[in-house]
């Protein structure tokens, strides 16, 4: 299969867009994701795929933690942001809102939701792995959830 038609077929599902965080150090790390996958409910669990040569990766596996949050139409900005397509965000994360949840790790502010998890299993697949976090802590918040679809951001609405 071309990778290209592979590309195509996949811009055709729509997904959610996350900030998946950690910290290293004194530091916090972060990247946008669209492969968030609720898996297991007992015990409550997650699945999402990040690439092998990210810095946020090997963070995770550092830290054995990480944070989810989930973005609205509003914070389409930070969507990019952490995509490497805008300016990118400090290590601190002084300029951008956010808080630290219960385990250290920050979350965006003002996201639709969120989640802390801590990381059970990493699995590899292709030039990605797969990390399972069992989900420690969650909650929703307001506004309509930010939509990846076509290559575009999308709401609800």
């Amino acid at each position: 299969m071309a990778d290209q038609a592979f590309l195509d077929v996949m811009a055709h599902l729509p997904a959610g867009v996350v900030v998946i965080s950690t910290r290293a150090g004194d530091e916090f790390r972060g990247l946008t994701a669209s492969s968030l996958v609720s898996i297991s409910l007992e015990p409550p669990m997650v699945l999402v795929g990040l690439e092998r040569d990210s810095a946020t990766r090997a963070a995770i596996l550092a830290q054995k933690a990480f944070n989810v949050s989930l973005l609205t139409r509003s914070q389409e900005f930070i969507a990019d942001r952490f995509a490497g397509r805008a300016p990118s965000i400090d290590p601190k994360w002084s300029t951008l809102p956010h808080h630290l949840g219960v385990n250290g790790i920050p979350l965006v502010e003002g996201c639709a939701a969120w989640l802390e998890c801590r990381l059970v299993q990493v699995h590899p697949a292709g030039d990605h792995d797969i990390f399972v976090g069992e989900v420690q802590a969650a909650a929703a918040g307001r506004g309509d959830p930010l939509i990846l679809w076509d290559r575009s951001f999308w709401s609800l609405h």
